[in-house]
C-alpha cells in the first residue's frame, strides 16, 4: 500500500519469550498486537486497537508475563494470527474510510517485530501477510535523521525521543500527538518479497561484515529455503552461496551475504532457529569465503545466469554423450528449458570432455516443478538426478571442474624405489590420547549427522580429521574415528557424548590413540581382547603372485597415494629399504569427506594399496576403480585397445576393484585420462 505522510498506523507487537531488544532472537511465537491510527493533519488520533494471539504453544517465560501482563487463560481464548491479521485489515481500513484517506504509513519502534517476529513466523505458518507489511518507518531512525547528535539508533528509546525537541524544530513528538510541521517521512524500509538470482563476479568487492556462514542445512535444502529461513531481511542480489564437499555434494553449509551490516547482525541473532525439525548455526563469515564459493569469471556462465528471475535445476549422472536436444526431450514439453539449448549449461573438464553434470533453466516455478518429478528416471542407460540449484553453485561446481588438472606432474626421469609404507601417509601415529572412537552409529549415519551428534565440540575437530570404517564388503561397519585438537578435548567429548542417542540408537564414545586409530583404519582390530595389528604388519602377507616382478625401481609415496582426481603430488621419499618386501592393504579403509571447520579440499580414497614395480622407461600409471569380480587380463587389454603399453607389467587386482596400468608415452597429453573417472 503507498504511504501516505498524513497518516500514520503506528504499530507494536510481543511475543510469548524475550521482548525489547532481543525480541525474536528466542523463536516464540507473538501473543499481543497493538496498533492505532494518528492524523497528522488534524493531529487526531483513533482508537487503541489490542489483540491477543493465540499462539500454537501455550507456553510463556517470566518475563514475558512480566512484561505484557497476560496469563496463558487469556491467550487460550484467543484467535490465531491469521485471524487477527485480517482484523488489523478490516479495523484500518474502516478508520481511513472513516477520515477520507485511501493510504497510511505504517510506523514502528525499531524493525524487530517486523523484520524479526512476524515476517519469519508467518513464513514458517504458510501466511501471505498484508502489502503494508513489507514497507514501513522506524521511528528510530526518522528522529535520528533529525537530531544525529542524539546517540547511536539502537541506543534510542520512546521515552527519550518523547522528551525531545529536534534542533531544527523539523519534528517534535508529545505523549499524544505527532506534530510535523516540516518533516517527512524519509526513511522508508522494504522487505523483499523473494530472493533475486543473479551472478557474483571474483572480482567484486564484497564487505566481510555483511557475510554469514549457516551450517547443518537439511542437504536437499535450495536458495530458497534459506531465503525463508531469513525471511524478514534482505538478502543482497545472488546472495546465497551453497558449499559442497570434495565430491562435489552439499555438505550441509551456506555463505550468505545480506545488504548491509544491521541485516547481517540481525541474522547472527537467528543463530539455532529451525529450519524444519533442524537446527541451523549461524556464524560470521568473510567476504572472501564468499567470493571463493560463489565468484566466478566464466563469461559463459555470466551469460547463461545473465537471465533474470529463472529457477536452476540441477542435472547429474547424464551419460558422456548426452547432447542438448536429449536432455530437452528427456524434460519434455511440459518442463521447457528457457530458450530451449540456450538454456542449458554442460559442465565440462578444461580439455572439453563432459562430467555428467548440467544446470538448466525454467522461466517459472510450474516448470521447474514438473523437471523435478523426473528426478532418477533413466536417460539412455542411466538414471538422472535433479536439484534444485543457485547462481553460485553453478559457479561453484564450473570452478571446481575447470580448475582440476588433466593429470598430474608426474616424478623425474630417475625412478625412485617405493618403500612399503605402514601407515597412509595423512594419518600421524603417536600415543597421544587425542582421538575418539564412535561405536554403534546407525548404518545410515553420515559426516554431517556425526557433525550435528558432536554438537558444540565440532569446532575442536582437527581439519580432515572425520574418518569412517567400513567393512570388508565396503558398507559403514558402524563406527567411525575422530580427531581432536588436543587430549583434553578428545576426553570431554567422550565424557559428554558417551551413549547420546543419534537417530534411534545410543552412541558409545571411547577416547583412544591415534596409533590405535591408525591400526584399525588400516585392518586390524580394537576390542576388549587388545589390539590386534592390521594385516600389513603381520609377515608375508604378500601373495607370491604380486612378488612375481622384482624390481629396485618402486613407485613414490606420491604416486602411490594420489587423490582420484589427480591433486598435485607430494614430493618424494626416499626409500625405506633397497629390496622391501611387498605387502597389500585389504579395503578397510576409507578417508572421510572432512569433517570440520575448514574449507574441504580433496583428500585420497585409499581403498587398496598395492607396492607394484615400475617399468624403467619413462610412462605413467592409470587406476581403475569399479571392475567386475571376473574381469580379467584380457578384458581390461580390449578395455584400453588403441593405446601403448606393456603387457608384461600389467598387475590386475579385480578382487580389490583396482588395476593399475603402466603406460609407455613421450607426451602426457596423449593419456586416456578419461579411463580415471567412473561411467
Amino acid at each position: 500500500m503507498a504511504s501516505h505522510s498524513d497518516t500514520l498506523v503506528v504499530f507494536f507487537g510481543a511475543t510469548a519469550g524475550a521482548n525489547g531488544g532481543k525480541l525474536g532472537s528466542d523463536e516464540r511465537e507473538i501473543i499481543l498486537l497493538v496498533w492505532q491510527i494518528v492524523d497528522l493533519h488534524k493531529k487526531k488520533v483513533g482508537k487503541l486497537q489490542r489483540r491477543l494471539v493465540k499462539p500454537d504453544s501455550l507456553e510463556l517465560t517470566d518475563q514475558s508475563k512480566e512484561e505484557t501482563g497476560l496469563s496463558v487463560d487469556e491467550l487460550y481464548k484467543a484467535e490465531p494470527l491469521d485471524k487477527v491479521l485480517q482484523q488489523f485489515q478490516q479495523s484500518v481500513s474502516a478508520e481511513l474510510k472513516a477520515l477520507g484517506r485511501s493510504s497510511y504509513t505504517l510506523c514502528v519502534d525499531g524493525p524487530l517485530i517486523i523484520r524479526q517476529a512476524l515476517h519469519p513466523e508467518a513464513s514458517k505458518k504458510n501466511l501471505v501477510l498484508p502489502e503494508c507489511f513489507y514497507s514501513f518507518v522506524d521511528v528510530r531512525k526518522e528522529f535520528h535523521k533529525c537530531c544525529p547528535n542524539a546517540g547511536q539508533v539502537q541506543d534510542l528509546t520512546l521515552p527519550y525521543i518523547l522528551e525531545c525537541k529536534s534542533e531544527s524544530d523539523q519534528i517534535v513528538i508529545s505523549v499524544n500527538t505527532f506534530d510535523v510541521p516540516n518533516h517527512k517521512f524519509s526513511c522508508f524500509e522494504a522487505v523483499k518479497y523473494k530472493l533475486e538470482s543473479g551472478a557474483c563476479s571474483k572480482t567484486e568487492p564484497v564487505d566481510s561484515e555483511t557475510v554469514i556462514r549457516a551450517r547443518g542445512l537439511p542437504w536437499q535444502s535450495s536458495d530458497q529455503d534459506i531465503a525463508r529461513f531469513f525471511k524478514g531481511l534482505n538478502i543482497a542480489k545472488g546472495g546465497v552461496a551453497l558449499c559442497l564437499n570434495a565430491q562435489g555434494r552439499r555438505n550441509g553449509e551456506a555463505l550468505v551475504r545480506f545488504i548491509n551490516q544491521e541485516h547481517r547482525d540481525l541474522a547472527l541473532e537467528r543463530h539455532k532457529h529451525h529450519m524444519g525439525s533442524r537446527y541451523i548455526e549461524v556464524y560470521k563469515a568473510t567476504g572472501e569465503e564468499f567470493l571463493k564459493i560463489a565468484g566466478g569469471t566464466s563469461n559463459e556462465v555470466a551469460q547463461f545466469l545473465s537471465k533474470e528471475n529463472q529457477v536452476i535445476i540441477r542435472m547429474r549422472g547424464l551419460p558422456f554423450t548426452a547432447s542438448p536436444q536429449d536432455v530437452l526431450t528427456f524434460l519434455g514439453a511440459d518442463s521447457p528449458a528457457t530458450d530451449a539449448s540456450d538454456g542449458l549449461l554442460f559442465v565440462k573438464y578444461p580439455d572439453g570432455r563432459p562430467t555428467g553434470d548440467a544446470f538448466v533453466l525454467f522461466s517459472c516455478e510450474e516448470y521447474a516443478l514438473n523437471a523435478l518429478k523426473k528426478h532418477k528416471q533413466i536417460l539412455g542407460k542411466r538414471y538422472i538426478e535433479l536439484f534444485r540449484s543457485t547462481a553460485a553453485e553453478v559457479q561453484q561446481v564450473l570452478n571446481r571442474y575447470m580448475s582440476t588438472p588433466l593429470i598430474s606432474t608426474l616424478p623425474s626421469s630417475s625412478m625412485v624405489p617405493m618403500p612399503v609404507l605402514a601407515t597412509p601417509p595423512y594419518l600421524a601415529t603417536g600415543s597421544t590420547r587425542d582421538c575418539v572412537r564412535l561405536r554403534g552409529l546407525p548404518y545410515t549415519a553420515a559426516i554431517e549427522d556425526i557433525l550435528e551428534f558432536m554438537g558444540e565440540h565440532t569446532i575442536d575437530i582437527k581439519p580432515h580429521g572425520v574418518h569412517m570404517v567400513l567393512n570388508q564388503q565396503g558398507r559403514p561397519s558402524g563406527d567411525a574415528f575422530i580427531q581432536m585438537r588436543s587430549a583434553d578435548r578428545a576426553f570431554m567429548v567422550a565424557q559428554k557424548c558417551h551413549k547420546k542417542m543419534m537417530k534411534d540408537r545410543y552412541v558409545e564414545v571411547f577416547q583412544c590413540s591415534t596409533e590405535e586409530m591408525s591400526f584399525v583404519l588400516m585392518g586390524g582390530t580394537l576390542n576388549r581382547s587388545g589390539l590386534s595389528p592390521p594385516p600389513c604388519k603381520l609377515p608375508c602377507l604378500a601373495p607370491p603372485a604380486y612378488a612375481a616382478f622384482p624390481s629396485p625401481a618402486m613407485l613414490s609415496e606420491a604416486a602411490l597415494y594420489q587423490p582420484p582426481l589427480l591433486a598435485t603430488p607430494r614430493t618424494p621419499q626416499p626409500p625405506l629399504s633397497p629390496h622391501p618386501t611387498l605387502a597389500y592393504y585389504p579395503p578397510h579403509y576409507f578417508a572421510s569427506p572432512p569433517g570440520s571447520v575448514a574449507l574441504a579440499a580433496q583428500q585420497p580414497h585409499a581403498q587398496g594399496h598395492v607396492a607394484s614395480p615400475m617399468m624403467p622407461q619413462h610412462g605413467a600409471l592409470v587406476r581403475m576403480q569399479g571392475l567386475p569380480y571376473n574381469a580379467g587380463v584380457k578384458d581390461i587389454l580390449s578395455f584400453f585397445q588403441g593405446y601403448q603399453f606393456n603387457v608384461s607389467w600389467l598387475i590386475s587386482l579385480p578382487l580389490f576393484f583396482l588395476c593399475i596400468v603402466p603406460f609407455i608415452y613421450k607426451d602426457p597429453t596423449i593419456l586416456p585420462c578419461q579411463l580415471f573417472y567412473r561411467g
